[in-house]
């Protein structure tokens, strides 16, 4: 698919557009984060900022001119091979139509022809749903999926739960 392209979504009509995020759309990922009750919400000015100087490793799904979703990523700079997906989350009237799984596909092309061909995150053991949408995204690009134990609890100031790393990598790629 190319992310300057919609593509219709099958049960609505309504059209999704993938692109890179700009400055102006901080406000607006920033209130999808929030309002998605999951993730953990960094400042108003974080999501500027990271729409600004981490565009090329991020998305953001539009629906008729309207930002619906995004993914947050940057080059690991000890891997620059692998993209890093921090956030991801799509706006509560959109969800159910596989949008997150799309930008994450979008993304990983977009950063392909750059010399990405990993993705790696990390999620809670409690977020099955993260799991399962890492886990669908895997077999649509035809990577591998695994995990390892990544971060502790006791490395976070509050009752975070562990974080283990989900790595998406060429079968031929052993992490």
């Amino acid at each position: 698919m190319n992310p300057n392209d919609p593509s219709p979504e099958t049960d609505t009509g309504d059209t999704v557009a993938f692109r890179r995020p700009r400055a102006r759309d901080g406000k607006r990922i920033w209130e999808i984060a929030r309002d998605s009750r999951v993730l953990d919400v960094n400042s108003p000015y974080a999501y500027v900022l990271w729409s600004q100087d981490f565009s090329e490793t991020s998305i953001v799904a539009e629906v008729d001119g309207d930002v619906v979703g995004f993914v947050t990523g940057y080059r690991r700079p000890a891997k620059p091979d692998t993209l890093m997906v921090w956030q991801v989350a799509v706006d509560d009237a959109q969800r159910g139509k596989q949008i997150a799984k799309r930008m994450l596909c979008e993304l990983f092309a977009h950063c392909a022809p750059t010399g990405v061909v990993a993705i790696n995150t990390t999620i809670s053991p409690d977020n099955q749903a993260s799991q399962r949408l890492f886990a669908g995204a895997a077999r649509q690009l035809g990577l591998r999926f695994a995990r390892e134990p990544f971060f502790n609890a006791d490395l976070f100031v509050d009752s975070h739960e562990p974080e283990d790393l989900y790595l998406l990598t060429p079968a031929d790629i052993h992490e």
